[in-house]
């Protein structure tokens, strides 16, 4: 586990695209499937939900796991990795080649590894862990402690949903350090190679303003008024932009937003560095040159089975 695998001729191949939001990864990872004759798995926790397309930036052409559940349904990295690892699967045994992109790091390392993600815990264990947060913190850290003190020494006693995870995890026999020791793993389940868009941050800003603009003058507003017709659940009432158009005038929602989606891509760009083996991409160029970039990336990868063997993270 762990070791490099060396890709032979045949060998099936993983292209995965990471960046931060409004990088045009979407776009890009599209016209390199295209190039390569394959389709696009989303590595996105809010684009799995219907029903908000356009807050979610959602591709409008059909892409694997896109829309998969309805909103008032649960979602998590464990449910999720199985589908990611089968829509992978069946597009390298069909196609020899997946192409993976997303802009959550989490579900973008499930989809590639084998995560040890711990199942979901038994109806009523998060309630009650929350209400005994709320009722002392200082308590409930210190049992946390007592159950786990590498967690509780990673997370601080005022981060409450850490605390709060990590007493889920500790009753459930896991730990949140060992997860997050494992995240950064270069062991892959099939052969990848992987590319990070490097955007400028001024053009990163501009592309943020331009596309919660865009959002907004095509009905946003009445696609989340609609949604909230309806239940919603925990993880799909996180999507970034939800409760600022709920609750503000469309001028301070915009602005909002704005202001969050800038702080996600900054920690995107964070996400990014720490990616083992990420080969970087300009990705200030129009998506067709940075996807054309790319193919000529992967046809040298394969260009190198004709001299002998390439050997990749796996």
């Amino acid at each position: 586990m762990g070791a490099d695998r060396t890709i032979t001729p045949g060998s099936p191949l993983v292209v995965a695209i990471f960046g931060p939001t409004a990088s045009g990864k979407s776009a890009v990872a599209e016209a390199v499937a295209d190039g390569l004759g394959t389709e696009v798995v989303s590595a996105d926790a809010m684009q799995v939900y219907r029903g908000l397309p356009l807050l979610t930036n959602q591709p409008e052409r059909p892409t694997r796991l896109v829309a998969i559940r309805e909103l008032g349904e649960e979602m998590s990295v464990g449910a999720y990795a199985p589908l990611a690892h089968a829509a992978i699967d069946e597009l390298v045994r069909e196609r020899g080649v997946a192409v993976v992109t997303g802009g959550t790091g989490l579900y973008l390392r499930a989809a590639l590894g084998e995560l040890r993600v711990p199942p979901p815990a038994a109806g009523g264990v998060r309630a009650r862990i929350e209400a005994e947060y709320d009722r002392d913190p200082a308590d409930a850290y210190a049992r946390l402690h007592r159950l786990d003190a590498r967690a509780a020494a990673a997370v601080h006693e005022n981060d409450r949903r850490r605390v709060v995870r990590a007493l889920e995890l500790a009753e459930a026999g896991a730990t949140l350090v060992s997860d997050d020791d494992r995240l950064w793993s270069r062991h892959m389940r099939l052969p990848t190679l992987q590319f990070g868009l490097d955007v400028a941050p001024s053009t990163l800003e501009q592309r943020i303003r331009d596309r919660t603009r865009t959002m907004f003058e095509r009905g946003v507003a009445r696609e989340v008024a609609g949604a909230l017709a309806a239940p919603v659940s925990r993880t799909a009432a996180k999507t970034l932009g939800l409760a600022e158009i709920a609750g503000l005038s469309p001028q301070e929602a915009e602005e909002r937003i704005v202001v969050r989606t800038r702080r996600y891509a900054a920690y995107q760009r964070k996400w990014m560095r720490r990616i083992p083996d990420l080969a970087i991409v300009d990705g200030n160029r129009p998506p067709g040159e940075v996807a054309s970039a790319i193919v000529r990336a992967v046809a040298a990868a394969r260009s190198a089975l004709s001299r002998g063997a390439l050997v990749v993270s796996g």
